[in-house]
Parts: structure tokens; C-alpha cells; sequence
């Protein structure tokens, strides 16, 4: 059984900030982009940024912070913007298919629109490393949305999601996340 739910403890929060640091290496050695002017694992240290993560049978399989309606400078209208995602190396596309389902049922829900996201893209978008990633993310759903900066300063794939609600998702994932508000996501930017 999978599950998603915000990160309470400290011990859950440390968990999460050693998978952004394992991701971040893994990229690293790939010669994938990083981000380079955020703390990313200091963020999900934060208790005030109320990180979430996906796990299956206790184990953490993904950590992102997820915010309603955030001020992004891109994008029309509300919707619940997930900031920050980071998977095990080696299983992302598994782990972001679920997150993709789990994201569009939760943003429904929470009577929103779409779900955002971003994804750093050093290069343009239909180059690789870049490009293979978008196309995936594509066929499960996701729409590019152009580039530009992102949240953290550095250059994005800007991605939108509809949100749709899926009556039988709880019975494969189920939630236990309270995202953030458009006021408290701007004490952490």
C-alpha cells in the first residue's frame, strides 16, 4: 500500500532531506542539472514548509512540498503547486506516475484546477537530457508549458496537470497531506 502524507517528525523530515541529498548526488554523477542557489535539503528540514512524501509499506519513495495556490509569476489561477520533488534514484518513473495520480485526485479534492510543477531544464526543452523526461511526463498526463525561471531562480520546464478526481485512487494511495497556503508558502521563498 502506498501512502502520501506531510512529514511531521523530525526523523521523518531528516529521511526526506537524505533522499534530496542521495537524488542530488545521483544527478550530479549523470551530469544532470541540481538546483544551485537553494538549500533543497534544508527546505524539507523545515518544519514550516511542510513536506510531504509518498512511501510504500514505511518506506519513503518521494518527498515534495505541496502548496495551494502559490504566487509562481507564471500561470493563471489557482491550483496546488508541487515544489521541490525528489524520488529514489533509479525508480523515478514508477514513483512519478503515482505521484501524478495521487497530485491530480488531491488538487480535485481540494477543488482546484490544475497541479504546476517544475522541472530544472539548463538546456532547451527538446534536447537531452531534458527532453526524454518531458515526453514521459507527457504520456502521463503532464503539459510543458514553455520554460523560464523557476521558484528557486534557475531555468524550468513549467508543467501543468488537470486536476481530476479518481474515485478508487484511496484504495492504492492513501492521503494524509495538508498543503500550505499561498500566505505561508511565501515565508519560505
Amino acid at each position: 500500500m502506498y501512502e502520501t502524507r506531510t512529514l511531521c517528525t523530525d526523523a521523518e523530515r531528516d529521511e526526506a532531506a537524505a533522499l534530496v541529498q542521495d537524488r542530488q548526488r545521483w544527478l550530479t554523477m549523470r551530469g544532470l542539472p541540481v538546483p544551485a542557489q537553494a538549500d533543497v535539503p534544508a527546505l524539507f528540514r523545515n518544519p514550516q514548509a511542510e513536506p510531504a512524501g509518498l512511501f510504500e509499506d514505511g518506506l519513503l519513495l518521494a518527498c515534495m512540498i505541496p502548496q495551494c495556490a502559490p504566487g509562481l509569476g507564471w500561470g493563471q489561477g489557482s491550483c496546488l503547486f508541487l515544489s521541490c520533488i525528489h524520488t529514489l534514484p533509479d525508480r523515478s518513473d514508477d514513483i512519478i506516475q503515482l505521484i501524478t495520480l495521487w497530485a491530480s485526485d488531491f488538487a480535485a479534492r481540494l477543488g482546484l484546477p490544475l497541479v504546476r510543477a517544475e522541472a530544472l531544464a539548463r538546456h532547451p526543452l527538446d534536447v537531452d537530457p531534458i527532453a526524454p523526461f518531458l515526453r514521459r511526463l507527457t504520456d502521463m498526463g503532464w503539459d510543458v508549458r514553455g520554460s523560464g525561471t523557476g521558484q528557486h531562480e534557475a531555468r524550468v520546464a513549467r508543467l501543468e496537470l488537470l486536476a481530476e478526481q479518481r474515485s478508487g485512487l484511496s484504495a492504492l494511495i492513501a492521503c494524509r497531506v495538508e498543503p500550505q497556503s499561498a500566505a505561508d508558502s511565501r515565508a519560505l521563498t
